[in-house]
């Protein structure tokens, strides 16, 4: 990958050569953009992607780092290949902003043969979304995936929240 980007990077840099060399241009380019296509292709076959915001341990004790700082959201999963799981990901991929602003942190625990004591405590059943509020109170817990503005709603319904917007 890193020679094609220098590859892309050269063809860039250096156009007064490329308009003497018409064949050579015309060989060059199907190489160039199948490498690029290439790139996307392997991007497609691996895990989804996070964002920074999104914190994954599932060797995690407890909740307790997180009382009165951040409010967890919890996504459980039997498979990272589950299609509500993904899903989900996606649903937090689109707007990690709004997340960031309700001081939401991510947690994510797709190995149930490991019980880790997150699965103690929740008992997740395959896919489970938990959101817990900065006090350490589970707000709500769905079987489904949510969107952000689902999970926004519900965060800002919370007394705890409204009392940050009026201090605000």
């Amino acid at each position: 990958m890193l020679k094609l980007i220098t590859l892309a990077v050269a063809i860039a840099e250096k156009p007064s050569t490329l308009h003497g060399a018409g064949g050579r241009m015309k060989q060059l380019l199907p190489i160039v953009l199948a490498g690029f296509f290439g790139v996307a292709a392997q991007a497609a076959d691996e895990p989804l992607n996070t964002d920074p915001f999104v914190y994954m341990d599932t060797d995690l004790t407890d909740l307790n780092q997180f009382i009165w700082e951040k409010r967890p959201v919890i996504v459980f999963a039997d498979s990272r290949n589950d299609p509500n799981f993904r899903r989900q990901l996606e649903f937090l991929q689109e707007n990690p902003g709004a997340l960031s602003d309700r001081d939401v942190v991510v947690l994510v625990d797709t190995n149930p043969t490991e019980m880790s004591p997150l699965r103690e405590r929740f008992r997740p059943r395959g896919f489970m979304l938990v959101l817990v509020g900065k006090e350490g109170e589970v707000k709500l817990r769905k079987p489904f995936p949510w969107t952000i503005r689902e999970l926004s709603r519900a965060i800002d319904r919370t007394p705890l929240r409204r009392r940050e917007l009026r201090n605000r």
